[in-house]
């Protein structure tokens, strides 16, 4: 019964940094998850595989981890890189790819 504790990254349909400040605690699945054969459906037996519990900083995650004495791993953020662009870039005389239909 490990658990993970992460900051999520932002969806794809997010332009902003909304939600992504705060920690979740997940655990680790025990079984793996099994395909119904009647329905397809993907079932698990493990409950706890269900449960996030989220936090306001990665503090009070660890703080709780270590209390319930729940062995954890801490995966740290990734910085999204960032290039600034310009629309009129498209247009340019010199570009290195020639723009064509």
């Amino acid at each position: 019964m490990s658990a993970r504790i992460y900051s999520p990254a932002k969806t794809a349909m997010q332009s902003g940094k909304a939600k992504t400040g705060r920690w979740l605690l997940e655990f680790d699945p025990e079984a793996p998850k099994k395909i119904d054969p009647l329905m397809g459906y993907t079932t698990s037996g493990d409950m706890k595989s269900q449960i996030r519990i989220v936090f306001d900083t990665r503090e009070e995650a660890v703080a709780y981890a270590t209390k319930h004495g729940i062995p954890f791993r801490v995966q740290e953020p990734k910085e999204a890189k960032r290039r600034q662009i310009s629309y009129s870039d498209n247009f340019r005389y010199d570009r290195k790819v020639p723009w064509t239909h």
